[in-house]
Formats: structure tokens, C-alpha cells, sequence
């Protein structure tokens, strides 16, 4: 059975910083993609970053040059480092993951940044 898991949510002072991670376990073999999207209170779900084969990485405008993700191939996971954060960074944080000709969401993380 495919799972995607996140952890590493929590709160956050503005300024601060959090490390997520995703891990894909059970039938999730070859991928292609992982991604990490968050979603604010009556927002529309928006992309945060994204890594794919290769290391070719792609951010948001918004969180460019103050978030990084990395992946481990071998280990089927990935981390998002947050760093400077702000309070329009609150939001539930889902990974996604392209694998196989499949694609799987996580249940999300929930980052709050406030003082």
C-alpha cells in the first residue's frame, strides 16, 4: 500500500525556522517528483517547491531564496528547510510525490507562524 507521510509542522515565531519531511513508503517505486504544496485558510493550494530527477529544483515566488528542498533517492524521502519565515507562511504543508505513472498527496503538516 503507497503512503506519503509528512512531519516536522509545527509553530513558529516570524523569523524563525522549520525542517519538514516526506517520506514514501509501501508501493512507490521510480520517482520522478517530489513536491511540497501548502494550502492557507480560504486559499486555493499553491506550490511551495519542487524536486525532480536530477536535482532540478523549482520554488514559488513567494518562498525563493528563503526555502530549500532536498531529496534522499535512496530513502524515498525529501525535507523542505524553511527559513525566515513569515506569517504568510502558516498553512497545512502536503507532500506530493510522481511515481510510476501515479501521483500521491500526504495527509499535510500544519506550520503556523506567529508570534
Amino acid at each position: 500500500q503507497a503512503q506519503v507521510v509528512e512531519s516536522g509542522g509545527g509553530l513558529v515565531q516570524p523569523g524563525g525556522s522549520l525542517r519538514l519531511a516526506c517520506a514514501a513508503s509501501g508501493s512507490i517505486f521510480s520517482i520522478y517528483a517530489m513536491a511540497w504544496y501548502r494550502q492557507a485558510p480560504g486559499k486555493q493550494r499553491e506550490l511551495v517547491a519542487r524536486i525532480t530527477t536530477g536535482d532540478n529544483t523549482l520554488y514559488g515566488a513567494s518562498v525563493q531564496g528563503r526555502f530549500t528542498i532536498s531529496r534522499d533517492s535512496a530513502n524515498n524521502t525529501a525535507h523542505l528547510q524553511m527559513n525566515s519565515l513569515k506569517p504568510e507562511d502558516t498553512g497545512v504543508y502536503y507532500c506530493y510525490v510522481v511515481a510510476g505513472g501515479h501521483d500521491y498527496w500526504g495527509q499535510g503538516t500544519q506550520v503556523t507562524v506567529s508570534s
